[in-house]
């Protein structure tokens, strides 16, 4: 069987079972007053479950992403992407996401690139994303994949933008692929570098870097661990749940947007659903999560390749420049007064600005 180029419409029948499903929500008894301290707000998620059951309408979401510019490229392993051409390119640039996000992280960049091609892969295992029939792969195995995927299409050299999850591939890809990248725009740094094989001669500006960084792991980071540890349960539980998925994203969109605790100050209610829907519709968040469980040490050196940085204040853990550049030669360094996780979608013009500056390095 042929894979198409754009996703497959979601069935009549798959939106239906959602609204059941939806309906049949059972609430959890929680203690109350404790708003989003311990997790989602359980009046939020409510309420934000009555619009999706009864005031949100997929298909408006669904025409506009499947008239995107999609393409399938690589021979052994086919990759879903967005491929935006440039009438006259001066430079391709190949975007990568994370998670819990999709392609659609960059829908706001895309208009603000008329002059270069950009590629705009959906990581294998993640929403709109080709079939994958392991079951998601990791980081390194990505970029291999699109290091195909982008040759295919005849691309033999660009700048890599990238965040979260998207870092690990960039990584990996300027680490298994250097002649193809020829920059690199980040939005981190990947936190493996100090959970994993730390060095031993930190500066105190860093040790203190990796104390923070440990602190939010034991604060914030459960999600991580298990999806790192015991993706296969935690998945069936959010596979069969609309509400638990919902949970279970709707949090890191929250708390990890520059929001101020207003999430819809960010996104509009029907973008969050839409993000949310992405990954309900595709089945995907069991797939998700290989990245973290197959994740772990960097076998490669220090990556000698120019690279661009851009750091939001209200990113997971930021590392300081002189860690930064123990993994990375780093040409630029901006740290922008706002912005969170997701900041191709929520800071758009300052997350260009940081592409602008890996294209003049390139």
């Amino acid at each position: 069987m042929t894979t198409p180029a754009a996703p497959d419409a979601v069935s009549d029948a798959a939106i239906d079972d959602l609204k059941t499903r939806l309906a049949a929500f059972r609430p959890p008894a929680v203690a109350r007053g404790h708003g989003w301290a311990r997790g989602v707000d359980p009046d939020y998620l409510a309420d934000l479950l009555g619009t999706w059951a009864n005031g949100y309408d997929w298909r408006e979401h669904e025409t506009r992403i499947r008239n995107l510019p999609w393409r399938l490229a690589g021979r052994r392993r086919p990759v879903r992407l967005v491929q935006q051409r440039a009438a006259d390119p001066t430079h391709t640039v190949l975007l990568l996401h994370g998670w819990p996000d999709s392609v659609l992280r960059f829908e706001r960049l895309l208009p603000l690139l008329p002059d270069v091609d950009v590629v705009v892969p959906a990581l294998p295992g993640f929403p709109f994303a080709a079939p994958v029939p392991e079951g998601g792969l990791s980081a390194a195995a990505m970029a291999d994949a699109v290091a195909e995927a982008m040759s295919d299409l005849g691309y033999s050299r660009y700048v890599v933008s990238a965040g979260d999850v998207g870092c690990d591939v960039a990584e990996a890809l300027a680490a298994r692929h250097p002649d193809a990248v020829a920059a690199l725009h980040l939005t981190d740094i990947s936190q493996y570098h100090f959970l994993v094989d730390l060095p031993e001669d930190l500066s105190p500006d860093e040790r203190a870097y990796v104390e923070r960084g440990h602190q939010w792991q034991a604060a914030e980071g459960g999600y991580m661990h298990e999806q790192s540890t015991k993706p296969q349960t935690i998945a069936a539980a959010l596979n069969d749940s609309p509400a638990g998925l919902a949970a279970w994203l709707l949090e890191k969109l929250r708390s990890w947007t520059d929001c101020g605790g207003d999430v819809e100050s960010v996104f509009t209610r029907d973008e969050l659903l839409t993000w949310i829907s992405a990954y309900w519709f595709s089945g995907c968040i069991g797939t998700s999560f290989t990245p973290y469980a197959e994740s772990g040490a960097k076998p490669w050196p220090r990556i000698e390749i120019p690279t661009a940085v851009t750091i939001f204040p209200a990113d997971l853990v930021n590392a300081p420049r002189e860690f930064a550049e123990r993994w990375f030669d780093v040409r630029s360094w901006e740290e922008p007064d706002a912005g969170g996780h997701f900041a191709a979608w929520e800071r758009p013009a300052d997350y260009l600005r940081g592409v602008r500056a890996a294209l003049a390095l390139a």
